[in-house]
């Protein structure tokens, strides 16, 4: 969902450098983790509001971007406190709030390396169930407060269709899941992911994950279309 914002913070989690970008319209690396666009960018896209979201932290920010939207999300951090956060969004005017589950993180490529093994690179199951888990919980929280409060409060599970891609990745004309795109796909993300690396593949719409946790522009496309079908019409 970074659309550039770690560009401007003082985080190591940077990738506003090639070989990211390079199929972003003039094969830019603007700080978005991935080959191209992010699902911020496809969504705005898909509502007919933007082909690109800048981000709010870019020093060229004009005013009249704040009618398009603009995207205040930064890679590596998270929402906790859910429920506090989701309240003060809501008393500053926000009626309509689509929460965004956890995904199978046991199945990214880096958990593959590390726990996965060398031959088999298996998902790491453990990490999917405390996925799971942690859904089972937000899911009735998010309910919960959409009950309380006037508007909408959405749970959006991304877990199932990201993790059918992974298991079944012909199915949506994938040829890769297991490793990035990006050097050797292993543990290749941010730094490690760079221009020197000579192993960075060619098409990258052939695998699902550009680094080793982020997915592909291609990718990415499938779920938010995906999401947007079985969702959309509760937020608009």
């Amino acid at each position: 969902m970074d659309t550039g914002n770690n560009n401007n913070l003082p985080t190591m989690l940077k990738c506003n450098f090639p070989p990211y970008g390079k199929d972003y319209p003039g094969g830019l690396a603007t700080g978005r983790f991935s080959d191209g666009r992010v699902p911020s960018d496809l969504i705005a896209e898909k509502l007919g509001l933007a082909k690109t979201l800048p981000a709010y932290m870019n020093k060229n920010l004009k005013p009249e971007d704040l009618l398009n939207g603009i995207t205040f999300a930064s890679g590596g951090t998270g929402y906790d406190p859910l429920t506090a956060k989701i309240m003060e969004l809501h008393k500053l005017g926000a009626k309509k709030i689509g929460v965004f589950s956890a995904v199978p993180v046991g199945c990214v490529p880096l958990q593959r390396t590390v726990f996965g093994g060398i031959l088999t690179r298996g998902c790491n199951q453990p990490l999917n169930n405390m996925a799971k888990q942690f859904n089972a919980r937000l899911s009735p929280a998010l309910d919960a407060l959409d009950k309380e409060l006037d508007g909408v409060i959405l749970y959006i599970d991304v877990y199932d269709t990201l993790y059918d891609m992974m298991q079944y990745p012909k199915k949506y004309g994938f040829e890769v899941a297991d490793r990035g795109c990006c050097g050797t796909g292993a543990l290749s993300i941010s730094y490690m992911c760079n221009s020197l690396h000579p192993l960075t593949c060619s098409n990258s719409s052939s695998y699902i994950f550009w680094d080793s946790y982020h997915p592909t522009e291609r990718a990415y496309q499938v779920i938010v279309d995906s999401l947007l079908d079985k969702y959309l019409s509760k937020l608009v």
